[in-house]
């Protein structure tokens, strides 16, 4: 099976840099790399422009084309016409020497396979079950594992907002487990795929384009994307496919514009899935969508990062007020 890589980057040559070197030392290279550039400068075009590598293709975009969404289009229009699978990394991600070995594998041994994405390992906090009982509130349980719940999370299951299915499945009140699931190099059945490590098969990519709703920094382009790729087959998380998740601050939106994007962007996706929800699942939406902008803001006093919660909160609240009068479409 042949594979295209996209990586889109803006303004993260460094990340990008690491990045390449990774995916040069891989056990089976990717049929093609194609790096989309919305940087308003040239320091990473310097780097990677002239780099002498037969399957290195680099893209400076203009200034129309900037931005995660339209890059990640220009990108798939660049694709090879006999490419089987379209792979998407984020910038800041470093993968393990069978990354694209393994993702191989993966779609053969998955024919109904839509997407696939992978697994990082620097945020993968599952560990296995000893012989006792735990606390249903503080952790989460799944067959011989176990992985203590977020603050918030901890929270909701008090509160009887938790989600009601598996990670990575979107519940009908949108609001799921976001972790993933342990490494046992087993494929697990989901919904949505997390931007940093996706793909998907050429047919997909050639049917379906990201959405123009997600503009600049395209929060949840991915999740709308994996689930729109489900008309195609079934999208999976193969825990074989490992990469580390940097998390570079680099080209992210302020947190007012972040907060308010949750929010409403967050409010499109679950609109996706759930078109026609009932009366009680937009209840629970909102009831949790409130709840976590009230955590934000309570991290005003119990992190250092006041600022920064604060700003988040008030878009967030901004974002939930919107919903009455202008929904997203």
């Amino acid at each position: 099976m042949k594979v295209s890589l996209i990586i889109c980057t803006y303004m993260r040559p460094e990340p990008l840099s690491r990045l390449m070197d990774s995916v040069m030392l891989q056990s089976k290279l990717p049929d093609e790399v194609l790096i989309i550039d919305g940087s308003t400068n040239d320091d990473t075009g310097s780097r990677f422009r002239e780099s002498g590598n037969p399957i290195i293709h680099y893209y400076k975009v203009p200034k129309e084309h900037r931005g995660l969404t339209k890059q990640r289009n220009f990108g798939i229009n660049k694709v090879a016409p006999d490419m089987d699978i379209v792979a998407f990394l984020d910038d800041d991600t470093i993968l393990e020497k069978e990354y694209f070995s393994n993702l191989i594998k993966a779609y053969k041994s998955l024919p109904n396979a839509s997407g696939i994405g992978g697994v990082a390992t620097n945020e993968n906090r599952w560990g296995l079950k000893e012989n006792k009982d735990y606390d249903k509130n503080t952790f989460y349980t799944f067959e011989n594992y176990v992985v203590k719940e977020s603050s918030r999370n901890i929270l909701r299951n008090k509160l009887g907002l938790a989600s009601n299915v598996l990670p990575s499945v979107m519940p009908a009140y949108s609001h799921g487990r976001t972790f993933s699931y342990p490494l046992t190099s087993d494929n697990y059945p989901v919904d949505l795929l997390v931007g940093m490590s996706m793909s998907f098969r050429k047919k997909v990519i050639d049917s379906i384009k990201f959405s123009t709703y997600f503009e600049g920094y395209g929060l949840y382009e991915d999740a709308d994307y994996s689930l729109r790729a489900l008309q195609y087959g079934q999208n999976y998380l193969a825990t074989s496919v490992r990469l580390e998740h940097h998390h570079d601050a680099a080209g992210r939106p302020n947190k007012y514009t972040y907060g308010k994007m949750v929010v409403r962007n967050g409010w499109y996706v679950w609109r996706v899935k759930h078109p026609q929800p009932s009366f009680k699942n937009k209840l629970k939406w909102y009831q949790i969508t409130i709840l976590l902008t009230g955590i934000r803001f309570l991290n005003i006093f119990t992190t250092s990062e006041r600022k920064e919660a604060f700003t988040e909160s008030m878009g967030r609240t901004v974002g939930i007020f919107s919903l009455l009068f202008n929904k997203p479409k």
